[in-house]
Parts: structure tokens; sequence; C-alpha cells
């Protein structure tokens, strides 16, 4: 971490900082591959433009009213959903996930780049697509108006949230509308007029009303078995131009947590398919958290009591009940149980074996297959998803997944460091101007390396550098800012 002195460049401090380059530089030294080698070029000049065609095996699902709900400036759309109401009070839901592996097959110099770097890289200034834009952001993306190919996970829920059934196959499929999270989310809320985009295509209103339906009841059971439910506390600079104007957090809403619990029910679906296969799988793991005797601790301070042991349920109601009871307050508890519980890996699961399990989401049976434009782990999924359907032989062995499933982790982490840098170095050029001032903030790390607090307003992450003794996750604490050194994205405080 830097010093408390101000020990900023002259071209930083005189505000010619260049981010794109801090960008490129920082995935670059983190192991991401930025540039295409001339064999993966060479694939994607060859990549057909047409749209695919019916095939075998394939059900023709283009008339259905898809629609696709993502951020306003998202180019690489992974999924799109339908719904249909059924009698006795039902609710079958399509979740269309794009088939990547039709067009990036195995062995390719494109799937060496993707296994390389395993995931798309957001940093603010620029995207580090896992797959070149011609492929993400167009032929395997669910565009609108275009017909493309697609595995769909068929969901049909209770009124209780229970699913009835799950099923697996491919299709011919057709989004027919690009929604925004920021468009539908009021409206779904009741704090906003229909979307214009939406008002556009007939039955369409109606459509995301039962897709909404089907995510609460999905969610309200989950919620019953004991799924953590956190205040969304990701932050993201705010770019004008090549200037950093602000430091936001992305607003939870309801369009959010529609696509989060329809993907969440997918990614289940996928994972059963395989296990009634009999089929090896990744899975995406988060045990049990590392640091249970200081949530116990936090909760005390509230007035609760939690078991000894972790207990998702206990948590889960835990969390509710100060969701409740301090609504503006939220999103810091959230953030303090997230850094304690630590981060998810991917994990080999074997044919027949135990499901190992998602702590936070209270699932059994859960992979990551819902993403494939943007993650590897996704993209591998869908293989064994198709070979299992087609009766084919599993495309790796068990070997191959562990070792997967481990550069997936290895990569996985790497990506957050890098955004996390980034998000230091948007926040120290935004900062830089206010030396001296104080604010208040809540510590996020405590370890050997340093204690590390995040802000309220704007949500800038630093070290605490004078005044650090005693602080510990979750703590309130007011700061006073030393100093920024944007190149390093160091950030210095003291205790105020």
């Amino acid at each position: 971490m830097g010093s408390p002195t101000d020990t900023r460049t002259p071209a930083a401090a005189a505000g010619t900082f260049d981010l794109l380059a801090a960008a490129r530089q920082t995935v670059a030294a983190a192991g991401f591959e930025v540039d295409l080698s001339p064999e993966a070029l060479a694939e994607v000049a060859r990549l057909p433009a047409g749209s695919p065609t019916l095939q075998p095996r394939v059900r023709d699902l283009r008339e259905a009213l898809w629609s696709s709900i993502d951020n306003e400036d998202s180019r690489d759309l992974d999924q799109i959903e339908v719904a249909e109401a059924l009698p006795g009070g039902d609710v079958r839901v399509w979740v269309g996930i794009a088939d990547v592996d039709a067009l990036v097959p195995r062995g390719s110099a494109l799937d060496a780049r993707a296994a390389h770097n395993t995931t798309s890289v957001y940093t603010g200034p620029a995207v580090f697509p896992m797959l070149p834009e011609r492929l993400s952001c167009d032929l395997s993306s669910l565009n609108p108006g275009v017909d493309r190919l697609a595995m769909v996970m068929e969901l049909v829920v209770r009124p209780d949230g229970t699913l009835v059934s799950s099923d697996v196959f491919r299709a011919l499929v057709r989004n027919h509308a690009k929604l925004s999270y920021d468009a539908v989310g009021p409206w779904l809320e009741g704090r906003a007029e229909l979307p214009a985009e939406v008002a556009r295509v007939a039955g369409l209103e109606a459509q995301l009303r039962l897709q909404d339906e089907a995510s609460r009841r999905l969610k309200r059971w989950r919620l019953e078995h004991g799924a953590l439910e956190f205040e969304t506390v990701e932050a993201r600079p705010v770019m004008e131009g090549e200037k950093v104007v602000d430091v936001k957090l992305t607003p939870k809403s309801r369009s959010r947590e529609l696509i989060e619990d329809l993907m969440v029910a997918a990614n289940g679906a996928m994972s059963r398919c395989l296990d009634a296969y009999k089929r090896s799988a990744i899975a995406r793991v988060v045990h049990t958290p590392r640091r249970w005797d200081r949530i116990v601790e936090l909760a005390r301070g509230a007035g609760t009591e939690l078991p000894a042991t972790p207990d998702a349920v206990a948590l889960a109601g835990f969390l509710r009940a100060r969701r409740a009871a301090d609504p503006a307050h939220f999103a810091e508890l959230s953030l303090s149980v997230v850094k304690l519980m630590g981060a998810g890996e991917y994990a080999l699961e074997p044919a027949g074996a135990p499901n190992l399990g998602h702590f936070a989401l209270a699932m059994a049976d859960y992979t990551h297959g819902t993403a494939p434009n943007r993650r590897y782990a996704d993209l591998v999924t869908q293989r064994l998803l198709k070979a299992a359907l087609a009766g084919q032989p599993a495309p790796y062995s068990d070997e191959e997944l562990a070792a997967i499933a481990q550069r997936c982790t290895q990569m996985d982490t790497a990506e957050r460091r890098v955004e996390r840098q980034l998000r230091k170095v948007a926040a120290a050029l935004l900062l830089r101007s206010r030396i001296g001032d104080t604010f208040d903030a809540i510590v996020t790390g405590a370890a050997d390396k340093g204690v590390f607090v995040r802000l309220l307003a704007p949500p800038a992450e630093g070290r605490v550098v004078r005044g650090e003794a005693g602080l510990d996750v979750g703590d309130a604490v007011r700061v006073k800012l030393l100093a920024t050194e944007p190149a390093k994205g160091f950030i210095d405080f003291a205790r105020a």
C-alpha cells in the first residue's frame, strides 16, 4: 500500500493519467492474454456471417416471445427468457442460453485463448472479452431480430416455488426485445410507466409479469431454505470520455433479481441434467464461511445470537431481520458478511459423487452454464450437456475437468483483483482533489497486510495507515484522506 505522503507522479498530478493504458497494463500483468493470436484471428475471419439453420434434434422456438434483460450498454447477450401460464397455477419458464460451442469448437485457437483467460474482464474504461467481439457481441450473442442456436432450460414452477420438473434441450430461438435493467426494474416496482420498448411488442408486458411471478416463487422457496440475500455492493467508475467523474454502486432492482433468480434455477437444472445422465461436472461451490466467528460477533452486536457452527437458515433469517429493521445500513452489513464468507470456487464434481453444494444459495446442485460468451466454465458445461443429450462420450476426462476448474478459479481470482485494482485507480483519480477531507467508512479487510476500508460515498476502497489498531471487518469508522497515487491505485487514510 502507499505511504501516508502524496507520491503521485507529475503526469498523474497534472491530470494526464491514461486510465485505458493502465487497464490494459493491469490486465496483461495479471496473466490475461489481451490480444488474439494470429491463429485465433484467422478463425474469426472464417466464421460464417449468416444465421444458423434448423438442425436435427433442435426444436424451432423462434416464434416464442423471447426477450432479454441486461445492462443498457451490454452487447454480449448470453440469455433470453419466456414464460407460460399452465393449468393449476404452475408457470413454465424457458431460459435460453447462447450456444457458443457451435462456433467455438474444442481444440480451436479461439478455445485455447478462452481456456487461458477463462473469463471476460470488465474494467470501467474498457472490456477485455474472453472471446472476440465478432463472436461474443454478434454471432454468438442473442441479439434481437436474428436467429440463434441456444441451449434451453425448461422450468415448471409451482405456486410454492418448488419445481414440478426441469429439462434441458437444444433450440433455434429469436430474441424479440432487448430490454435494460434500468428501464424494466422501476416499472416492475411500480415506480415508473411501462417502458416504450416493452409497449412496442404485443403481449410482452404480461409476459414479463409472468416471468417476475415465477422468479419471486423461486426466490421465496430458496430464502425459506437458507439462501442468503445481500444488497448489491458492486462499485463501478462512471466515465465521461476518458475522465472519471464518479464511482457508484450498481443499484439492486426487481429486474436484476428476476434475472438472477431465473439464472440460479437454470444452473440448477443443468447440474441435475448432468446428474441424471451420470456425467461429471464442474460445480460452482461456496463453502461454509471461513470467518463464521466474526459473523456471529456482528450478529451479537445487533442483538441476534447465531449458532456457534455455520447455519445458512439462521444467517438468512438474521439478514432478513436486519434489512427490515435498518435498511439504510443493510448494504454495509451485506458487504461485511460477503467479505467474511470468502470467495467461491470451481471444483470437479465426479459422476455419482455427492453434490458439493453452494452455501449462499442453499443449493446442493449448482454449476455455471448461463454465460458461455464470457466464462469458460460455462462453455465447458455446455459441451458436457450437449454430449450427454446426444448420447455421446463425455468430451472431457475427470482429470481434465479438475484442471479446468482449477484454472477457472485461478483466473476468477485474478479477474476480481484486476477489477478491484482498476476501481481503486479510478477512485484515486476521483479523490485526488479531496486530500484532507473526512469520510464515513466500513472496514472490509483486516489482516497482517493491513486494514482496508470502503467509503460509504463515494464507495472507494483504501488502506488505513494511521490509527488502524483494533479495527476488524464490519466496524464503522470515520477516516481522513491522506494521499492518493492513481498509478498504483493507492488511497491512504488515517482514522479520524
